[in-house]
């Protein structure tokens, strides 16, 4: 004859049904009440503690308690090491799937779960957003479609969302457990409980607007400011905008990724911005002041006499805001742009400036010229 199984749940005085912060609760109240230090001498006493810790040991884990929930159900059904035991006691039994998880994940013979809400999908839109709106910041409306979730039954498909019980099958947990007993021990198997999807409840009167689905497909607009300083391939995440779950879980993310349109002018290197001016010989060689564009306005920037085409100058604090904090810098690259299709009045104006120019007059054709001259004996302008 099987020997009876110790019932935990009357030890610790809960309901077959408790739950872990119920089982908690008995736990500490009787441990405290039988702890040895306050029954010294109580041999009564001492094995009540001994009852206690050994019942909460086997409740409080869940896999433990649900190879200890199958005992109790199938009496008679020992697996390997001859019994329950207590699980993990000297000679007592330990679920295979125990061992198997500690090395593989949980995937062998897997715990049981108590039924657990999904989450919908995720979806992702891209939008297009023009060079000043990403770098200033905006606000943008977007229109989509998605299973949005019923309003009437708050997605959970019963109607005014109250008309479902728990299911029978599962008792709740959302997923119905095979044990199977094989040469190495007893193993725990678990699926989605088939009448209920997963969900711990049964229906008991479909709510008529979405017809028992928990969602309705609608179009949906969302409204969003975008901070200043977004680029390519940035996003931002509006939170249970997406797919609306089954059984009334927690609908999925709207995830907006943002494609940033070109700058006709103005280079965007991060929170800097890039710009090469282009200046006539002139203003190289004289100076000059030449408006320059920023992502907000134009600005006047003074071109020192003498400047040589591929300078770079740094203008702090004229990139891009960061919405954290802080503004990137503009990196001007000066550019002398050299005159076409000259006239010959000009032609000749111009060879004549250059008869009065002096070689020392420009510093790097002048090194230039001394190198050549050193190296091969010849000299390489000739006017």
């Amino acid at each position: 004859m099987a020997e009876q199984k110790k019932n935990y749940y009357d030890i610790l005085g809960v309901d077959k049904k408790a739950s872990a912060d119920e089982i908690k609760s008995a736990y500490r109240k009787l441990a405290m009440k039988y702890h040895p230090d306050r029954n010294q001498g109580n041999a009564e006493a001492a094995e009540k503690f001994k009852e206690i810790n050994e019942a909460h040991e086997t409740l409080s884990d869940q896999q433990k308690r649900a190879a200890y929930d199958y005992e109790l159900e199938h009496p008679g059904m020992g697996g390997f090491g001859g019994g329950f035991g207590g699980f993990g006691g000297a000679g007592g039994f330990e679920d295979i799937s125990d061992i198997f998880s500690s090395f593989f994940g949980g995937g062998f013979g897997g715990g049981t779960r108590t039924a657990q809400s999904a989450v919908g999908e995720d979806i992702q839109r891209e939008m297009t957003l023009s060079f000043m709106d990403a770098a200033k910041g905006c606000k943008k409306t977007l229109t989509y479609t998605r299973n949005q979730p019923c309003e009437s039954c708050r997605g959970t498909g019963a109607k005014n969302g109250t008309a479902y019980s728990t299911c029978s099958k599962c008792q709740g947990k959302g997923v119905v457990q095979q044990v199977q007993n094989t040469m190495f021990g007893r193993t725990i198997r678990q699926s989605v409980c088939p009448d209920c999807g997963g969900s711990g409840r049964s229906i008991k009167e479909k709510c008529p607007d979405c017809k028992g689905r928990g969602y309705e497909r609608k179009e949906t607009t969302v409204s969003m400011d975008i901070p200043a300083g977004v680029d390519n391939g940035s996003y931002m995440k509006k939170r249970g905008m997406g797919q609306a779950a089954p059984n009334g879980g927690t609908p999925g993310d709207l995830i907006i990724v943002f494609r940033v349109e070109p700058h006709k002018i103005l280079v965007r290197d991060k929170f800097d911005l890039r710009l090469d001016l282009p200046i006539s010989y002139k203003i190289a060689a004289l100076g000059g002041t030449v408006k320059v564009p920023t992502v907000d306005d134009t600005f006047e920037f003074n071109i020192p006499e003498g400047t040589q085409s591929g300078t770079v100058f740094t203008i702090r604090g004229k990139g891009i805001k960061s919405a954290r904090g802080g503004t990137g810098n503009l990196i001007l690259r000066v550019l002398v742009e050299v005159p076409t299709k000259l006239s010959r009045d000009q032609k000749k104006e111009i060879e004549k400036l250059d008869k009065e120019i002096e070689l020392k007059q420009c510093d790097r054709m002048k090194r230039y010229s001394d190198s050549v001259e050193a190296l091969y004996g010849e000299k390489p302008f000739v006017k």
